[in-house]
């Protein structure tokens, strides 16, 4: 318990601490205490691993209850933590490379005053333990409170830049359409709660068939769960937020793309795959929306000039892998995917901001070239990422790729056409990773020969962690080899305990020629799209410009992204504006302050004929009042007599 709790809050109080007083205590000080406590939350969290790991598989799976906010009866509300093999995985993750980024960000922020400073590590902090909070939960009202956690901090850190409006728009864009998704996540818990009397996951997953295989109320509950996890992972439709999440600082977007907010929907659908798996209609769901996301994502990228830009679209090409493969119940190979991938994609935004900070905040790659002589680390270790993006052969994303792409041909949910659509979102990976590498650091340069002179590399406190990204995103591979080459499976055995529940699948392993093909395909594919993207980028080619002036319809379409956000623009934000205006000046205006108006209106005329008609200082008239009042009363007296004498 004592383990779990340093991991949670060693970051949570830290963060509290340099919002109070990190501007007093300078920069230096302010980046000490934050890396410190996220050095400190990995290294309990690699320890928490290594005792789950000294544990029988079967018995992986620790509840620590921390506070119990309510007993009703049966249901009890409680602050409880999970450790098992998921989110064991998870919190070395989140810490191990959240305490690179934090490294990396004490000198990508230095330029920024100690007030400033502080506040972004203790944003930076914050984030951390929300993520924490949400992939140790023992139960769905912990899950659901790191989830908006995770909202709230990544609106502080995407809208960091107070002075920027871009920047402020971009955060208040990320929580909107974020909480879209949740509004579908919170009527699932309802559902839940309902059913179950309880939001614990032992007892609700673990009698997941109490909603009934193939029912209604199964497709519904698991649909407006994966609701919430569009949002967080940005999936179709609801994907418009991340792009624009790019205004925050370099370090924050390589926070929230590689290990944390984008990877919580992945993560909640594979905690609750036992819901998931009574409808195949929501698995059939997940599966295309994440399928079309990748490809979506993957087209609009070839075409970006900014780095970072490109690198957004291939987080939402990966996540909808990611998704893809949980959809088709592939959930070992999905969850590998999102390991693999948050080490070279870490790795690929502290690069991009690595060239950024060499070129004073350039991101325009139309502009650079020839950065290889300038930024010899920067460039080697860019490549790996580059190359373990792009699938190239022994990286380790050409093993979690593959592992996925095999799934969609031979998995428990098999279909050729997601298969095709994964392949395709592979060769646009390659052609946008290799047309981005070559266009930054090959080729002559284009940059002007005062920005090109004093172009230097980084200082070390940005180069080592990419240098120790670069490592790990070679290494990692490794845990997922092809079963056909090893019997060693550390991965898949490690997870198997989570994913016990599972029937086993009835075709089997797949047939070693039909990998090999598979690796065959893939490899021709990053290799003809190297040589390309070489030939055409690496060197002053005018077949490109050709290419996009002939094709300039398509070219124009991916550029504007689809115009799904000048189509949300216009329905939504200038819809609700314009309902908004109608509604302030016929409804507000017209008949709520009318009404009210009118009632004015109506006290003050009655008020006017009275002090007019009857209190206008007459005597005589007085008199007359009074007269007729008084016969008024003797007529009435007169009359209730003789009423009563009849009787």
């Amino acid at each position: 318990m004592s383990t779990l709790l340093f991991v949670l809050f060693l970051p949570l109080g830290t963060a509290v601490f340099n919002r109070l007083f990190g501007a007093r205590i300078g920069k230096t000080a302010t980046a000490f205490v934050a890396c410190a406590s996220v050095v400190g939350a990995f290294a309990f969290a690699a320890l928490s691993f290594y005792d789950l790991s000294d544990r029988v598989p079967l018995a992986r799976h620790v509840v620590t209850p921390v506070y119990t906010f309510m007993t009703l009866g049966l249901f009890k509300a409680g602050f409880d933590l999970l450790l098992d093999p998921l989110s064991a995985v998870m919190i070395c993750v989140v810490t191990g490379i959240g305490s690179l980024i934090h490294v990396y960000s004490a000198a990508y922020m230095e330029e920024e005053d100690a007030g400033e400073y502080a506040r972004y590590f203790a944003y930076l902090n914050f984030f951390i333990f929300s993520m924490l909070t949400l992939v140790l939960a023992a139960n769905f009202m912990v899950l659901f409170t790191g989830w908006e956690l995770v909202g709230v901090s990544s609106y502080l850190l995407i809208g960091f830049f107070r002075g920027k409006d871009s920047a402020a728009d971009a955060g208040k864009k990320a929580f909107i359409v974020n909480r879209v998704g949740d509004l579908g996540f919170l009527l699932a818990i309802f559902i839940i709660m309902s059913v179950f009397g309880t939001l614990d996951f032992a007892a609700v997953l673990g009698h997941a068939d109490k909603l009934g295989a193939g029912t209604a109320l199964a497709t519904a509950t698991a649909l407006l769960l994966f609701m919430g996890a569009m949002g967080k992972s940005a999936q179709g439709p609801l994907h418009v937020w991340l792009p624009d999440a790019m205004e925050g600082p370099t370090p924050v977007s390589a926070l929230i793309h590689a290990a944390t907010m984008v990877t919580a929907g992945v993560f909640m659908v594979a905690r609750c795959h036992a819901i998931f798996e009574l409808s195949p209609t929501a698995m059939q769901v997940v599966a295309w929306t994440g399928g079309l996301t990748a490809l979506f994502a993957a087209t609009i990228a070839l075409v970006q000039n900014d780095i970072k830009r490109v690198m957004a679209y291939s987080t939402l090409s990966q996540l909808g892998y990611m998704v893809m493969a949980v959809g088709l119940g592939a959930y070992t190979a999905g969850f590998f995917h999102l390991f693999t991938h948050a080490f070279f994609k870490a790795l690929l935004f502290l690069g991009c901001g690595s060239v950024m900070h060499a070129l004073h905040g350039e991101l325009d790659m139309t502009k650079m070239g020839g950065l290889r002589r300038k930024l010899p680390v920067t460039h080697a270790t860019f490549l790996v990422g580059a190359a373990c993006l792009a699938g190239v052969p022994l990286t380790s994303g050409f093993f979690s790729k593959d592992e996925i792409l095999l799934m969609a041909l031979q998995g428990p949910h098999a279909s050729l056409a997601l298969w095709a659509i994964g392949y395709l979102t592979a060769a646009c990976t390659a052609f946008y990773v290799g047309r981005l590498v070559f266009k930054t650091f090959y080729g002559e340069t284009r940059l002007d020969h005062h920005h090109y002179e004093h172009a230097h590399e980084s200082a070390w406190p940005m180069t080592l962690p990419l240098v120790i990204l670069a490592a790990g995103s070679l290494l990692v591979g490794l845990l997922g080899l092809p079963r056909f080459a090893t019997e060693w499976q550390p991965f898949e055995e490690w997870l198997a305990p989570v994913f016990s529940d599972l029937k086993p699948f009835a075709g089997g392993e797949a047939p070693p020629a039909l990998v090999l093909w598979l690796m065959g395909l893939y490899t021709a594919t990053v290799a003809f799209f190297g040589w390309l993207t070489w030939s055409w980028f690496a060197r002053r080619n005018p077949l490109p410009d050709a290419v996009a002036k002939a094709m300039q319809p398509v070219h124009q379409l991916l550029w504007n992204k689809y115009y799904v956000d000048r189509f949300y623009d216009a329905v939504f934000v200038r819809g609700l504006l314009g309902y908004s205006r109608w509604a302030w000046r016929w409804v507000d205006q017209g008949l709520i302050d009318g009404a009210v108006n009118a009632a004015g209106w109506l006290a003050e005329s009655a008020g006017d004929f009275l002090r007019n008609r009857v209190q206008n200082g007459s005597t005589r008239q007085y008199a007359a009042f009074l007269i007729a009042g008084v016969c008024l009363l003797l007529g009435l007296v007169l009359a209730c007599k003789g009423a009563l004498c009849c009787h």
